[in-house]
């Protein structure tokens, strides 16, 4: 089983990626703003160049990059990506699009974006996913990311469906791939951090009105030195910092050794607050 595959942008050398670095970087930092404007983009663009001229009319089922607990920052464009589509389907007779997920079983604290493609392969292959399987029957499935750079996730995407045997038709839909194999993989990490440099360059994303959380901030956030992490707390809110406690645990983060000392803090901080307004 081949599955159709699309990228909005093919990324073939690192001084223009076709798409704003710094707007990626927001991207993957929680900027919902620019998570709706890559939603969008992608799904224009897959119209544009495939529903268009194989309109399907089967059920579509979207779904997003796996995740645990936490949702990752591709889950924030699928949600602009399925309201764009919807528009279109119904304006041309076809069924709105329904959801699904795929659970992972594994959380790391490594920087994935960093690692070469073996050593993406070797961190991944630890993990498994699993998807309702009944629910998927009879329909075509689109399985969104934000980037395609080894094709790692994509072959653990395409493992899980030999493992559950499904016939569906499937697309693998991306807002980039990294096209020119003689860039390393590390680009990735380039563009993540394009625009966050520190901790304290967050304050304006999660502070903007428009901030979706991600497992990538909240990871970032508790691997970050403790005097910045401490720094970094004081000036948030009392809801932020308790979405950030209760993700935190939710993923098992409280199970890495190197995230104790800043989360053990956080909750010492909330007990604190607590305190406070009892």
């Amino acid at each position: 089983m081949i599955p159709y595959t699309y990228a909005l942008h093919k990324i073939n050398n690192t001084v223009d990626f076709g798409f704003s670095a710094d707007d990626y970087s927001r991207f993957k930092f929680g900027d919902d703003l620019v998570s709706k404007a890559f939603g969008k983009d992608l799904a224009a663009g897959f119209i544009k160049y495939y529903l268009q001229e194989n309109l399907i009319t089967e059920q579509i089922v979207v779904i997003s990059s796996p995740y645990c607990f936490i949702p990752t920052a591709t889950f924030a464009m699928k949600n602009a990506f399925v309201s764009h589509l919807n528009r279109w389907l119904v304006a041309h007779g076809g069924l709105v699009v329904q959801e699904a997920k795929v659970h992972r079983t594994i959380t790391y604290k490594e920087d994935y974006g960093g690692l070469s493609a073996e050593e993406r392969m070797n961190l991944i292959g630890n993990d498994s996913f699993h998807i309702d399987k009944d629910f998927l029957a009879g329909k075509t499935l689109l399985f969104l990311d934000d980037i395609k750079i080894t094709g790692s996730h994509e072959r653990m995407i395409l493992k899980m469906v030999k493992e559950y045997g499904l016939k569906n038709d499937i697309h693998m839909l991306y807002f980039a791939e990294l096209v020119n194999k003689d860039i390393h993989p590390n680009v990735e990490n380039h563009l993540n951090y394009h625009l966050v440099k520190s901790i304290f360059d967050l304050e304006e994303i999660i502070k903007s009105g428009n901030f979706a959380v991600n497992t990538r901030i909240v990871k970032y956030l508790l691997n970050s030195d403790f005097e910045s992490f401490c720094i970094f707390i004081e000036k948030q809110n009392l809801e932020f910092l308790e979405s950030l406690y209760d993700l935190s645990l939710g993923n098992s983060y409280h199970t890495i050794p190197s995230y104790e000392e800043n989360l053990n803090h956080l909750k010492n901080h909330l007990q604190q607050q607590t305190f406070k307004v009892s």
